[in-house]
C-alpha cells in the first residue's frame, strides 16, 4: 500500500506529538516536588528546632528541591492531639512528638518512659536499641514510619513550693498532661490527684493567682524553652523518667515518595534524631545550672525507704497499664529482661 504525501506528514507530526507529550511527562515526573509539613510543639528559636531547619535545608539540597519541609514550631498547630489529628486528616503530614503523642500512635512504645525504670542514658540507649525493630513495626502498621527518635530527656517536677516527700507531693495541685494513660496510672498507683489540662494551657494556669495547678513536670531544658520556671521556685532532685520523642511521616505521604527520596528521608530523619539527643542531653546539663542561677532550688534527695516506695509505686502503675492493654505485660517483661542483662554484663 502506498501511503499518500498528506498521510505521511501526518503521521510524521503525530508520531513528534507523541516524542514531545513522552519528554515532557517524563521531566514533568522527574521534577514532581513533595513538601512535608512538619508540626511540633518545641519553640522555634532553639538549637533543637535549628535542628529539624538544618535537616529541611539538607532534604532539599540533596533532593534537587524536590522534597521540601514546612515547619510549624512551637505548638502553633496545637497540642499533640490535635497535630495527629491534622496528619490523618491530610493538613499535616508530620511531626515531633513526645511520648504523649508516641502513645497515641503506638502505646508499648512507651514502656521506653516507665517511672523509674534506667539509672542513666547508656541503659535507656541500649534497651531502646534493642527493641527499635519492634517499635518501627508498630509504627508501620498504624499507619506512620517512624524517622528518628530525639529524647525529650528526664523529667523532674516543678512546682511554685517545696516539695520533700511523697505526703508533700499529695498535698499539691500537679499537672497531668490530659489523657494521659501513664501519667493516670502512675499518679492513681502513688495516691496523687492531679489536675489534667492541654500542655498549652499550663503557662496561663502557672501565672494565674487563681489557677488550677502549682506543680509540673518537664525536662530541665523543657521548662526553660516553654518559661515555665519563671513561675516556680523548687524542682525535685531525681528525675521521674527519660522523656522520649520520635519524628514521624504518615504512612500516606511516605508510599508517594519515589524510592530514592523514602531513602534519604529515613536516613536523614535518623541522624537529625540523634543529634537532637546529642543536643538534648547536653542542653538538659546546662539548663540545670541555668535554672538555679535563675532561683529555682533543686531538693527531695530520696532516702532507701522512699526508693523502694517509689518502685512499689512504679510496679503498681505498670500492672494498671498491661490490665488496660496499653503497655501490655510482655513489653515490660522483655524490657526488663534486657536491662537486667545488660546490668549483669556491666557491673
Amino acid at each position: 500500500m502506498v501511503l499518500k504525501t498528506g498521510s505521511i506528514l501526518y503521521l510524521s507530526a503525530l508520531l513528534r506529538a507523541c516524542l514531545l507529550f513522552f519528554i515532557f511527562s517524563s521531566c514533568a515526573h522527574a521534577e514532581k516536588t513533595y513538601t512535608l509539613k512538619f508540626a511540633s510543639l518545641i519553640p522555634a528559636d532553639t538549637a533543637w528546632m535549628n535542628s529539624i531547619k538544618n535537616w529541611s535545608e539538607e532534604l532539599e539540597e540533596k533532593s534537587n528541591g524536590r522534597l521540601k519541609i514546612k515547619m510549624y514550631p512551637g505548638g502553633v498547630m496545637g497540642d499533640e492531639p490535635d497535630v495527629l489529628r491534622k496528619i490523618r486528616s491530610r493538613q499535616l503530614q508530620g511531626a515531633f512528638f513526645t511520648g504523649y503523642g508516641i502513645g497515641r500512635i503506638y502505646s508499648p512504645a512507651r514502656v521506653l518512659e516507665m517511672p523509674f525504670l534506667f539509672r542513666n542514658t547508656d541503659e535507656s540507649d541500649y534497651v531502646r536499641n534493642q527493641i527499635m525493630p519492634d517499635i518501627e513495626l508498630g509504627f508501620r502498621e498504624k499507619g506512620f514510619e517512624l524517622l528518628g527518635w530525639p529524647e525529650v530527656g528526664f523529667l523532674h517536677f516543678f512546682s511554685k513550693y517545696p516539695i520533700n516527700s511523697l505526703d508533700e507531693l499529695k498535698t499539691r495541685h500537679i499537672w497531668l498532661w490530659q489523657g494521659d494513660p501513664l501519667g493516670e496510672a502512675f499518679s492513681k498507683a502513688a495516691g496523687v490527684s492531679p489536675v489534667p489540662l492541654s500542655i498549652m494551657d499550663v503557662y496561663t494556669q502557672l501565672s494565674s493567682s487563681h489557677g488550677s495547678i502549682d506543680t509540673v513536670y518537664n525536662s530541665p531544658f523543657g521548662a526553660l524553652a516553654m518559661q515555665w520556671h519563671t513561675k516556680l521556685k523548687y524542682a525535685s532532685h531525681v528525675p521521674l523518667t527519660n522523656g522520649t520523642g520520635s519524628l514521624v511521616v504518615s504512612q500516606r505521604f511516605y508510599k508517594k515518595l519515589p524510592p530514592d527520596l523514602q531513602s534519604l528521608l529515613k536516613e536523614s530523619g535518623k541522624k537529625v534524631g540523634e543529634e537532637i539527643n546529642r543536643i538534648s542531653r547536653r542542653d538538659n546539663e546546662k539548663s540545670v545550672e541555668l535554672l538555679k542561677k535563675s532561683g529555682i532550688e533543686f531538693m527531695w534527695k530520696w532516702s532507701e525507704d522512699e526508693k523502694k516506695q517509689m518502685l512499689s509505686i512504679r510496679d503498681q502503675a505498670a500492672k494498671e497499664l498491661a490490665a488496660s492493654g496499653y503497655i501490655p505485660e510482655q513489653y515490660f517483661t522483655q524490657a526488663s529482661n534486657i536491662l537486667n542483662q545488660y546490668r549483669t554484663n556491666n557491673k
